[in-house]
Order: C-alpha cells, then sequence, then structure tokens
C-alpha cells in the first residue's frame, strides 16, 4: 500500500485539497484530522475512534486520572496560597485584619503586615495542612467526576447542561465528604495571627477535638431561680442549692458534649450546599467553554496540532486545548462558581472558627446567617469577594491546566 494511501482509496497529496475535504486518515481506531496547514506541512489533529473507546472503570485509569487530580489541586493552591491566607482572616473577621477588609489597598496590606510579622512563611501558614488535605481532596473530586460522567453521561447525545451539572455537583459532594476534617484543620492553622501562640497541628486536633460551648445560660439563670425560690421558701440550706446548680451543669454538659468529631464538621451543612452550585458549575462552564474553543471554526487555532499520531494523544476522546485556551476555560470556570457559591463560603468559615473565637459556641447555619446580617448587612455575605476572585480564577484555571496535562503526559 503506497503511503498516501488509506484502504483502497488513494487519498490526495495537496495539503490544501486535503484541508478543503476535511479529509481524515488513520487506523486502528485512530483518525487523524486534517485542521490546517503550516509551510506547505499538514497539521492535523488526532480523534479517538470507537475501537480505541478508554476503559475508565480499569484500575490504571482510576490510578492515573487520580494522580493528575492530585497534583492538579497541589499546583493550583501554592499558587494562591498567600491570597488565601488573607481572604481567610477576612471572611472569618479576625479583629487584627478587620480594618482591612473592602479594597484592593487592605489586601496588599494585609499581606505586607503578615510578612513583616512572620516572613514569607507567615503567608503560607497553614499551607502544610492545605497540601495534606487538598492532594486527595482534587484526586477524589477529579476522579469522581470522571466516574460519574461515564455514568451519566453514555455518549454524545446524553452531553447536557444538567448531565454535566450534576456529575460536577457529585463529584464535589463525594470529595468534601472524605477531606472535610482536614479543611477544618487547615482554616484554623490559617485564622491564628498570634506570634506567641504557634500551634502545632497535633495542638490544634486535640483543641478542635475538646472544644465544648458553655451551657446554655438561660437554662442555668432559670435552674438558679428556682433554687432561689426553693431557698426562700424553706430551710434548704446553700449546700443542697449549689449541689443542685452541678447536677444542672452536668446534665447540660451531657446534651452538649465536650469533645467530639463532631467538632471537625464544623460547617460541614453549608459546605454541602455550596459545593453543589461551584463544583456543579466550575466543570459544566469548562466543558462548555471547552467545546467552544473546538468547534471546527476555532479548532484550527485552539487545539493542540500533531503532525505525528502519538499515544497520548491518541487516548484522548476529545483534542487538547492549547494552554492560554485551557487557562481561559479554567479561569471562566473559576469566576462563574465563585459567584454563585460565595455567600455560603463565608458563612462556612464562620462556623469553622466558631471554637476559637468568643465562647466557643458551636454556631449552627441558621445563627451564623443571623449574626453575618446582623453585623454588616447584605454585604457581609460577600466581604473579601474581590480576594475571592484574585484566588480562585487563577486557582482554578492552573487546575483544569495542570489535570488535562497531566492526564496527557500519563496515557489518560
Amino acid at each position: 500500500m503506497s503511503p498516501n494511501q488509506t484502504g483502497n482509496a488513494a487519498l490526495p497529496t495537496d495539503a490544501l485539497q486535503l484541508q478543503e475535504m476535511g479529509v481524515t486518515r488513520g487506523t486502528d481506531g485512530e483518525r487523524e484530522k486534517v485542521v490546517g496547514t503550516k509551510n506547505n506541512v499538514v497539521v492535523t489533529s488526532v480523534e479517538v475512534g470507537r475501537s480505541k473507546k478508554i476503559d475508565k472503570q480499569s484500575l490504571d485509569y482510576v490510578w492515573r486520572t487520580g494522580l493528575a487530580g492530585g497534583l492538579a489541586g497541589s499546583a493550583a493552591k501554592t499558587v494562591v496560597a498567600p491570597l488565601d491566607r488573607v481572604k481567610i482572616l477576612f471572611q472569618a473577621s479576625n479583629p487584627q485584619f478587620a480594618k482591612y477588609t473592602g479594597s484592593w489597598f487592605g489586601v496588599v496590606t494585609a499581606m505586607r503586615d503578615i510578612n513583616q510579622q512572620d516572613g514569607i512563611r507567615g503567608l503560607y501558614r497553614g499551607h502544610s495542612a492545605t497540601l495534606l488535605r487538598i492532594f486527595p481532596y482534587a484526586a477524589i473530586k477529579f476522579l469522581a467526576y470522571e466516574q460519574i460522567r461515564s455514568v451519566i453521561i453514555k455518549d454524545k447525545s446524553q452531553e447536557t447542561v444538567i448531565r454535566r451539572l450534576v456529575s460536577g455537583s457529585l463529584a464535589g459532594i463525594t470529595s468534601v465528604f472524605f477531606t472535610y476534617p482536614l479543611e477544618v484543620l487547615r482554616v484554623r492553622l490559617a485564622f491564628e495571627t498570634r506570634k506567641d501562640a504557634r500551634s502545632s497541628l497535633s495542638s490544634i486536633c486535640k483543641q478542635i477535638y475538646n472544644e465544648h460551648p458553655p451551657p446554655p445560660a438561660h437554662h442555668l439563670s432559670s435552674s438558679a431561680a428556682a433554687v432561689a425560690k426553693s431557698s426562700g421558701n424553706s430551710s434548704v440550706p446553700l449546700r443542697a442549692a449549689a449541689s443542685t446548680l452541678v447536677s444542672t451543669a452536668t446534665a447540660l454538659q451531657a446534651i452538649h458534649p465536650r469533645s467530639g468529631l463532631a467538632n471537625f464538621y464544623r460547617g460541614f451543612t453549608p459546605t454541602i450546599c455550596g459545593m453543589l452550585p461551584y463544583a456543579g458549575v466550575s466543570f459544566l462552564t469548562h466543558d462548555t467553554v471547552g467545546d467552544w474553543f473546538r468547534l471546527p471554526s476555532l479548532a484550527q487555532y485552539t487545539t493542540m496540532p500533531v503532525t505525528k499520531p502519538s499515544s497520548s494523544l491518541a487516548s484522548h476522546s476529545r483534542a487538547p486545548l492549547r494552554t492560554p485556551y485551557e487557562l481561559i476555560s479554567g479561569a471562566l470556570a473559576g469566576f462563574v462558581s465563585q459567584t454563585v457559591s460565595y455567600p455560603l463560603e463565608v458563612i462556612r468559615r464562620r462556623m469553622q472558627v466558631g471554637g476559637a473565637v468568643g465562647d466557643g459556641h458551636r454556631l449552627g447555619m441558621g445563627e451564623t446567617t443571623r449574626r453575618i446580617w446582623a453585623e454588616k448587612g447584605a454585604r457581609g455575605f460577600w466581604v473579601g469577594l474581590t480576594i475571592g476572585y484574585a484566588k480562585v480564577v487563577p486557582m482554578v484555571a492552573v487546575s483544569f491546566w495542570v489535570y488535562e496535562r497531566g492526564k496527557l503526559a500519563l496515557g489518560v
């Protein structure tokens, strides 16, 4: 068979003629599609035929996808770690940094103060806990998305907005469920600002586990009133009154336990509520923008061209995007998802640091919402949004870019 033949049909050798005809060629399930020419050399992209279908349930695919996802999350978080530290301080209304909220100048000033007080390490405070959490979190999120997507979206005809949204949301919830306690540890480490009170990871764990709310004041006051009334109408000794109060306090502490693993899930409800739109919209936006960039009229400019088929490119069902367009897809995904989920993120942060401020009372979602509204009104739910954009947009862009390139390098 001659080099310019596929099967029994001879293909034209002129590059322009090939491009105009949209000729595809290849064997063993690979289709090499002509997308343009450069210096009279045919530039092609590789598509995958049905015979090259990837088994997404195989162990090999699972660990490779998980590794790519974990590396993507770690790289993205490292890039934005200083902004993340400042954002947490703003969201949780840290007294030392509350005066800086509301402007870019405040963000810069806060970062400068942290750097002067603690050096560069201060800007990365809590980052070790971040990496400890983000690697399994991102690995599970991307892996779960691929697996859930393969079940919900079996072919191109099922590629709908709702199915993509559900796939992303379920992937986000799955990853949060398994890694949330590590997120609480990260936030608590980042929230600390006193130079003379540096806590180790183990001490933070013990502190969170042993935190407990004080007995509700209205219960104790009603008990004290009852004892006082009893003492005034009879000869009940003061010792008996004190014993009654102690018993009441003990009973209340049994209802409101001093410690427990539940403390590591503070803010879990708003996290789940926020993750539904955040992860779902993030994956939906990224995939949708990617589809736009892969339209036939744009593909020759936006997708990665190859002059020779490679096994890694041939394993992709969609042509990989060039770096600028992959970053744009991720950036838009970060912007949209951050916008729709930010108020719930503020509520979650306040709940997570509940034991580090005030009386240690474990705030519920409703109570936290009321407190934020009472303190700052509607604006309180958008505190730090600007810095949120500055953090999330590049973070999600880097995350998707590293993930896609990681899959490419790992051959998945």
